[in-house]
């Protein structure tokens, strides 16, 4: 039975018998870096994403980095992209070398507004980067088909949304290249590494060559490359949490229908799902309507982990803040600045019981006292 005065994490890394297993084999095998087991999880990965080329590297981070050089976006480019998001999705542009322009998100979601990515193109815009924020599909059919009409790159940033789908179609197969992270808390992990999905396959070659020092064959450089390599031990561990994915997937989906179907607070709201979306809820994010701190500050009282992603947009941290003051550049983003305001991710991962269930809902429906 479940202790009713344990705390109940946020978030719970699964690292278990068959992990450890399947790490410990590939060190007795002496096969430890880019060698058969990261060929086979990246074989494996593409049946989440439809069956596209899959190219594995060492974080969420360098997919989105390498997808965005692969796609020859660099200096003088503008890319469209959240400010509502964690801040690897804007440092992968800068990281290219390309400029950052913020958008605003949808009124009732926490993903890119199509029509605010519309208004934010200029003749520099090169890209589109939509985020797949907690979990939930951004609008890819609008977002595609703005970025068909005026010749723009798109490219997916999945790394909190593994099996999301809109409209039967997963995530990291609408853009021409989508990127996903294995870090340890998200829906599923390799300890640490990423993924970067793609339909082209030429596309797919230059990725490879970009995460190898630019080469295929040894000492056979064919352009400038970087060690951005994914280790056979994280693609081992990788591919036994992918085979897990499905059920893990199905248990967060079943405990946010719980708690939205019994969270009753009026100053709690809890997250809306777009039609035809497939929200896999890597974090399930309700609104605070009042102190928001307050109300973490009394779940975590009553044993209930919580946690706020993200209090600061991305916009207003110094290394974009500053210089967009500099350049006398301002972001009028005012759905951005209240969900930063408002958010508060309660415990979904898999290994939550009815009992923790049930805890958490009475705790969040305390909070209507407040």
């Amino acid at each position: 039975m479940t202790d009713t005065h344990a705390s109940i994490p946020a978030a719970r890394p699964v690292i278990g018998e068959e992990e450890i297993e399947a790490a410990v084999r590939v060190l007795r095998s002496g096969r430890v870096v880019q060698g058969p087991e990261v060929a086979a999880f990246e074989e494996e990965f593409g049946e989440v994403v439809a069956g596209r080329h899959c190219v594995a590297v060492n974080s969420g981070t360098s997919a989105l980095h390498l997808a965005l050089l692969a796609l020859g976006i660099g200096p003088g480019d503008e890319v469209v992209v959240p400010s509502f998001s964690f801040a690897a999705s804007a440092n992968a542009v800068r990281l290219a070398g390309a400029d950052v322009v913020f958008a605003d998100i949808e009124a009732d979601g926490f993903c890119l507004d199509p029509a605010a990515v519309e208004a934010a193109l200029t003749p520099r815009t090169a890209a589109v980067l939509p985020v797949h924020l907690y979990g939930h599909p951004a609008a890819m059919d609008r977002i595609t088909r703005l970025a068909d009409r005026h010749g723009l790159a798109v490219v997916e940033d999945a790394c909190q949304a593994h099996a999301a789908t809109l409209h039967g179609t997963p995530v990291g197969a609408f853009g021409d290249a989508g990127a996903f992270s294995f870090y340890p808390t998200k829906n599923m992990h390799s300890l640490e590494g990423g993924m970067i999905s793609t339909a082209d396959p030429a596309l797919a070659r230059t990725l490879r060559l970009l995460r190898n020092q630019g080469m295929e064959q040894r000492y056979a450089h064919e352009l400038v490359g970087a060690n951005l390599r994914m280790t056979d031990v994280c693609a081992a561990v990788g591919r036994v949490q992918r085979s897990r994915l499905a059920g893990w997937t199905e248990r967060r989906i079943a405990h946010a229908a719980y708690l939205t179907g019994h969270i009753t607070a009026a100053n709690v709201v809890t997250p809306a799902v777009a039609e035809g979306a497939r929200h896999v809820y890597h974090q399930y994010t309700v609104r605070i309507r009042g102190d928001r701190d307050a109300a973490a500050a009394r779940l975590a009282g009553a044993g209930i982990g919580t946690a706020v992603y993200y209090p600061t947009p991305v916009h207003r941290l110094k290394p974009y803040w500053e210089p967009d003051q500099e350049a006398g550049r301002t972001w009028d983003l005012p759905r951005t600045d209240r969900a930063a305001a408002e958010v508060l991710s309660l415990p979904v991962h898999p290994g939550l019981s009815r009992r923790d269930l049930e805890r958490i809902v009475a705790a969040v429906n305390a909070l209507e006292e407040l």
